[in-house]
């Protein structure tokens, strides 16, 4: 057998068991959570090396969402998530577009500053805003976490919109320009359509860092209970030594669930944006 066959064969067997032994390695922690969470705490303790429950209960997700309030959590993470996606997009579209398409003066050095953002720590950050917040009124609202995230994700997503737009043939915004369309209406009719993988990709990425966030959270909302998102619930239930196993467990799969689903049905459009910008063509 020459080398090459036999490279192709080694690898047609090696593939299979490579993607296997990932997959079981990624999925197995979030399947085993899963578990935990519908199982009696009862049968745990005196089971705790079983894998699969003997019998299922749904009553650790209904102490979860009810009497641990994470309907009201899961509430408030929504709203922050969904307005500091919107916003970051309406700030992020214009901005990335004049970096990639417009000549003006420093337009190198302003697209470097976004991402010089990420030097500083957060915690860097949080006393400053913490001060801030808390003399113009915003410590304990919910449109305060939302400017945090807002400014936290606004550097990135112009730097990944930025390497989109880029792809985009300037002879299509020319022929707009022809048809008597203006720059903003270019933007709207021709880039924008053509960019749906990047938006996609940008803001699912600015969605989950507004849903995952914990530090500014326990910041600035941490007096607040009614105005607490998911993360800082997941906080309090891992925190306490009253709660169950199987309650934290119940809690950390609303915390992750809605981000695997978003994740899972957007995927294609997600994997195109991220890899839209690497090359030029």
């Amino acid at each position: 057998m020459s080398r090459d066959r036999f490279e192709r064969a080694l690898f047609r067997v090696l593939r299979p068991i490579t993607i296997a032994v990932l997959f079981l390695v990624t999925a197995f922690p979030f399947f085993y959570m899963v578990m935990l969470s519908v199982r009696d705490i009862q049968e745990l303790i005196l089971d705790p090396g079983s894998l699969l429950p003997e019998r299922w209960t749904l009553a650790t997700y209904r102490d979860v969402l009810t009497r641990q309030g994470f309907l009201t959590f899961m509430a408030n993470s929504a709203i922050v998530a969904v307005a500091s996606v919107v916003v970051t997009l309406l700030i992020s579209i214009p901005g990335a577009y004049a970096v990639a398409r417009l000549d003006f003066f420093g337009r190198r050095q302003v697209h470097f500053l976004f991402l010089a953002v990420y030097l500083f720590p957060a915690i860097v950050l949080a006393i400053p805003l913490f001060v801030l917040f808390t003399m113009i009124g915003l410590r304990g609202s919910l449109p305060g976490l939302i400017l945090v995230y807002i400014a936290q994700t606004v550097p990135v997503t112009v730097y990944m919109l930025r390497n989109y737009f880029e792809t985009v043939p300037a002879s299509v915004e020319e022929a707009a320009a022809i048809d008597g369309c203006g720059r903003v209406e270019t933007i709207w009719r021709v880039v924008l359509p053509l960019s749906k993988p990047s938006l996609m990709a940008t803001g699912l990425y600015a969605f989950m860092i507004a849903w995952n966030e914990f530090l500014f959270a326990l910041l600035f909302l941490v007096e607040r209970r009614d105005r607490w998102t998911v993360s800082l619930g997941l906080s309090q239930l891992a925190g306490s030594i009253e709660i169950p196993t199987t309650v934290l467990m119940a809690g950390s799969v609303v915390l992750t669930l809605p981000i695997v689903v978003l994740f899972f049905a957007s995927e294609r459009l997600l994997t195109e944006g991220l890899t839209a910008g690497a090359e030029k063509g």
